[in-house]
């Protein structure tokens, strides 16, 4: 394996142990920035009119994990500076009991991507602002029980005669276009309600229902599995079964991915942003937001798989591939060997609803003057039975419609070193912005071949946000306005 090749996976690795908790940068909430509107519709920035540029208005990025960072993955030689894995062979077990000391009950993974294809903000006098967004989003999340990775690393033996619940294994992926449409305006002189509705078109889904799972660990080592599940999959994809109702085969029709396809015209949803600002004082304004409350059903190229049913197998011990007795493909034939000959499987083909994780935002600016202001930002998102929580305490500068800029702290995911900053900058009628919330405070520096690398080592945490927008105009702000909108 080349130099070049080792990098590009390390690289790889590190963006799979970054995590991010929300759907957007929390640093964009307090900036005059047109995009602001995603975390609560009732925000609107200082220009008159905005004209997000196709793809290049806005690209965001998460990779989402809540159990492991970079360096409890990756180990630094005392001796020298190169990096091993927990799973180097010439790491003894304590590197493993470190990785699993860090497991949690549920251990999730959730990548997020979002682009902004169109966007546009209008003010319709001194009190309306009206709001238009295209969006491409892929959202997934996936949940791994402890135990998994305890049966897996440590292997059965401290399970004999016990029954691992797995009840709370669950996996889910979708792809859709998001087109929502939207307005704000002041009802009081104090309080301002936006509200965004959206219409869905999904693209493809797979999702993971478990209704229960069990593995028994027996005396002879060998595992008893009990389950109920059910997976729905909206895809270009045949999945056959034998006559003993095995899959046998899963079949990818590369026709049926056309213009078609993408335009997710069979595949309908709907989805609603809600939001609101009060002006509590001259100086102070309290801000709440419920956004992505949305569902999507599934209709095209629908494939049902329900399993309820025991079976045995062999077992699944990761310490015969950390050993060097099996190879990690002999492992998985093995197990995909004992799958095939037990499980019984029944296939159809009927719609499913998913529904979107949605997030809940609390927060209030103080005004220090007609430039800075002081943020503090709860942002709550629901993922099925999972809650991840984020609080934000942020200083911000806003020099008319020329600057704005945001540093913050977050505090999240049992994580208390997470520092974003944001920079918005206008020349003329162009606005660039670039934006993170969360910046790795520790490095470390990886050599190998007479190359070095420096990566972060206490990664878990990333939200990378950049656009550029044409705005033109600029309201002039009233006494009470804070940097976070504009009120007339």
């Amino acid at each position: 394996m080349s130099g070049k090749t080792k990098y590009f996976l390390i690289l790889i690795l590190a963006m799979i142990f970054a995590d991010a908790s929300s759907q957007n940068s929390q640093v964009m909430y307090f900036m005059n920035l047109p995009q602001n509107h995603l975390l609560n519709p009732a925000l609107r920035p200082s220009n008159s009119l905005y004209i997000g540029l196709p793809v290049l208005s806005g690209i965001n990025l998460n990779v989402n994990n809540n159990f492991v960072n970079f360096s409890d993955v990756f180990h630094k030689n005392q001796s020298s500076d190169s990096i091993f894995t927990f799973l180097h062979k010439d790491n003894n077990n304590a590197s493993i009991d470190k990785f699993l000391s860090k497991i949690k009950d549920l251990n999730s993974f959730e990548p997020e991507v979002m682009t902004q294809l169109l966007g546009f903000g209008l003010s319709v006098g001194n009190n309306t602002y009206v709001f238009l967004d295209i969006n491409e989003r892929i959202e997934g999340n996936i949940v791994i029980p402890g135990d998994f990775f305890k049966l897996a690393l440590n292997g059965n033996e401290g399970f004999v005669g016990k029954t691992i619940d797995m009840s709370s294994l669950r996996a889910s992926m979708m792809y859709y276009h998001e087109i929502g449409l939207g307005f704000s305006r002041n009802f009081t002189n104090r309080l301002r309600i936006g509200v965004k509705g959206k219409l869905l078109f999904g693209i493809a889904s797979a999702s993971l229902s478990n209704k229960s799972m069990g593995i028994t660990v027996n005396d002879d080592y060998s595992h008893t599995l009990n389950a109920d599940m059910t997976f729905n999959a909206s895809a270009p994809a045949d999945f056959y079964t034998s006559n003993e109702n095995i899959i046998d085969s899963v079949v990818f029709d590369d026709k049926r991915i056309n213009a078609k396809f993408f335009t997710g015209s069979k595949n309908i949803g709907l989805g609603i942003d809600i939001g609101a600002t009060y002006d509590l004082t001259d100086n102070i304004v309290l801000s709440a937001a419920i956004t992505d409350l949305g569902y999507i059903r599934w209709k095209r190229d629908v494939t049902n798989l329900a399993l309820n049913s025991q079976f045995d197998f062999s077992g699944f011990d990761l310490l015969d591939v950390i050993n060097g007795t099996k190879t990690f493909d002999e492992l998985a034939s093995e197990m995909g060997d004992s799958l095939k000959n037990s499980v019984n499987i029944s296939n159809t083909n009927k719609s499913f609803t998913t529904f979107l994780p949605f997030g809940v935002s609390v927060g209030g600016s103080y005004l220090i003057n007609s430039k800075l202001s002081v943020g503090l930002l709860s942002y709550t998102r629901f993922i099925g039975k999972q809650i991840r929580e984020a609080v934000t305490v942020s200083g911000n500068a806003n020099l008319s419609n020329v600057l704005s800029a945001s540093l913050s702290y977050t505090m999240t995911n049992h994580r208390y070193d997470n520092f974003g900053a944001g920079l918005a900058v206008r020349g003329g009628f162009w606005q660039f912005y670039i934006m993170t919330d969360r910046i790795p405070v520790y490095w470390n520096k990886i050599v190998s071949d007479n190359n070095n690398i420096v990566l972060p080592a206490n990664w878990n945490t990333l939200n990378f946000r950049l656009g550029m927008n044409l705005v033109f105009g600029n309201h002039t702000r009233a006494k009470n306005d804070t940097p976070m909108i504009s009120v007339q």
